[in-house]
């Protein structure tokens, strides 16, 4: 059933308010300078069953991650990082979904229906062969004049998700009852872009394109470790937790590999191959609204992700090596019987022969 056309409206301006305050997070000044961290890597291992997207890190344990620090997003400077601790990305995949948990250590803070007040986190991952991890996709096109032909290959597959009206350990995401509103869902927006200033959410562009098939495959939930409950919350819970707490924040994600787009919107994931994704962090600086430099991300530029298939290398070589020796058993076993043969026949031939005695002359 569709919404109401106001709420559609109102819903729109909340968003497009929310995609100005991300643009303008983006005005640089001075040129840009980058030294990426070439060790930086994620690898997303096949291991099925073994999480529920529920915003807790129980089930993430056993998985590995890695630790990124957190640095403005237009100014990299190792002065300038996030001061409360660096963020931890995992991955994995069970063959069918993908699934993602960030970890960052912070002060609990959280007004409800305020989504600037909030923490927020968005993953980034590149569409096209062309789109940079700078300037969100680096097409050169203006406002007026980006569009899916002259921004062809500088696309970016973006999904941001946001705090102020979004309940601790609730599911968020897939978007099935109205593809076509503005906001993609309660606090979690799918999105694509070509550059800072020529964002849309999936199934509009500034443009005038419409994509009817657009559909938000993600779904999101979140958490903080200062939470005294996992029985759960609802909205009359709010805020649930004091201010101030310290603690950790759990922001879990998960998409299917491939989704059904048609529109070159959505990140494509393969088994076996890489992909290349960024993650940011916003947070309040002394209880002030996030913006501009508030803007933290793990990296200044792509960092690899590796979809690994449903077994290991070592297990291939094991595989591998227990074929060999079984085989070299076989060949030196069939070689020693070979010489047996041999030696058989050779001491036959050289036995003296018994003389034949006709039985009549016995």
């Amino acid at each position: 059933m569709a919404l109401p056309f106001v709420l559609q409206l109102f819903v729109g301006c909340l968003a497009i308010s929310s995609f100005a305050q991300l643009a303008e997070a983006h005005q640089e000044s001075g040129e840009w300078d980058c030294d990426a961290d070439e060790e930086a890597r994620i690898v997303a291992q096949f291991l099925p069953g073994i999480v529920t997207v529920d915003g807790q890190a129980d089930d993430w344990a056993d998985v590995d991650g890695f630790e990124f620090p957190l640095r403005p997003a237009l100014d990299p400077d190792e002065d300038k990082e996030y001061k409360s601790g660096k963020m931890s990305v995992k991955a994995l995949h069970d063959g069918t979904n993908m699934y993602f948990m960030l970890q960052v250590d912070g002060e609990y803070l959280y007004t409800k229906g305020d989504d600037y007040k909030c923490p927020s986190v968005a993953l980034m991952f590149q569409i096209g062969d062309d789109a940079t991890y700078h300037n969100m996709g680096g097409c050169k096109e203006s406002p007026d004049t980006c569009n899916s032909t002259s921004c062809r290959g500088h696309e970016v597959d973006i999904i941001h998700f946001s705090l102020g009206n979004s309940i601790p350990g609730r599911l968020y995401g897939e978007d099935l009852i109205n593809v076509n509103s503005k906001s993609g869902g309660f606090g979690l927006v799918d999105m694509y872009s070509w550059n800072p200033h020529c964002r849309n959410t999936d199934g509009h562009s500034a443009s005038g394109e419409n994509g009817s098939t657009a559909l938000n495959n993600w779904k999101a939930a979140w958490w903080h470790s200062s939470f005294t409950t996992h029985a759960g919350f609802i909205e009359d819970d709010s805020p649930y937790s004091s201010s101030g707490q310290k603690g950790t924040y759990y922001f879990e994600f998960s998409r299917p590999l491939r989704t059904m787009d048609r529109l070159q919107r959505d990140a494509q994931f393969s088994i076996g191959q890489s992909s290349k994704f960024s993650a940011a962090f916003w947070y309040l600086s002394d209880g002030k609204p996030w913006h501009g430099s508030e803007h933290y991300t793990i990296g200044c530029d792509w960092i690899p992700m590796d979809v690994t298939p449903g077994f290991s290398a070592q297990s291939k070589v094991a595989t591998g090596s227990s074929w060999d020796a079984a085989a070299g058993f076989a060949f030196l076993l069939s070689f020693v019987s070979f010489c047996v043969s041999i030696f058989v026949g050779y001491w036959v031939s050289k036995t003296k022969s018994v003389s034949f005695t006709p039985i009549d002359r016995l």
